[in-house]
């Protein structure tokens, strides 16, 4: 399985491209935004007529459908709990929230025009933020799992590590292990500029 499901792995790979901590702000600010912006626009999907037809509105705000956006959710939460069950049981309640506020805004007039106008932007600034601050290429061109599904559990642990304390002896194998990371990658990157 290449590591998949082995956390300290994924995050030391994801860490590694996100070290320095201007970069980590713009993560931690855009990465929440491109998510919600992304199932706004993945709402708009059509599905396919085996998809169950499940529309539940249960506020101007709140809204569930069944269909591409909602199977993204699920799987990626499922993934975030085979990774670390105690932090994707925590984080599953804002990542409901999420799922459902964008399933509720992608029924909007223009919807789909402003979700894609600030999914853009953002994706600008992810991009401004690892070229200008941190001197490289994102995480993005060398793994896409890792940068489209593990972002939001990275910030998400993130939080948990430096706001509450979260697993101290995760954080620290994991931080020691990014240290490490990126003095191999700096090693490799030295010897191929001489």
């Amino acid at each position: 399985m290449f590591g998949l499901l082995n956390v300290k792995k994924q995050l030391i790979f994801y860490g590694a491209y996100h070290d320095n901590p201007v970069n980590v702000a713009i993560h931690m600010i855009f990465v929440p935004v491109l998510v919600w912006t992304g199932l706004v626009l993945g709402s708009r999907l059509p599905v396919p007529s085996s998809f169950p037809q499940i529309h539940a509105q249960f506020n101007e705000y709140l809204a569930f459908d069944f269909n591409w956006s909602a199977l993204w959710g699920i799987a990626n939460w499922a993934y975030y709990f085979a990774l670390e069950p105690t932090a994707a049981l925590i984080y599953a309640p804002e990542y409901v929230l999420i799922v459902l506020t964008a399933s509720a805004y992608s029924h909007k007039p223009n919807s789909f025009n402003e979700a894609l106008a600030v999914h853009v932007v953002s994706w600008i600034a992810q991009f401004a933020g690892h070229f200008l601050a941190e001197g490289r290429a994102p995480a993005l061109l060398d793994n896409l799992l890792g940068a489209l599904v593990l972002a939001p559990f990275f910030v998400h642990l993130e939080l948990l590590f430096k706001f509450f304390g979260y697993n101290p002896s995760l954080q620290k194998s994991v931080h020691q292990g990014i240290t490490e990371e990126i003095a191999r990658i700096k090693a490799v990157e030295g010897k191929k500029a001489h």
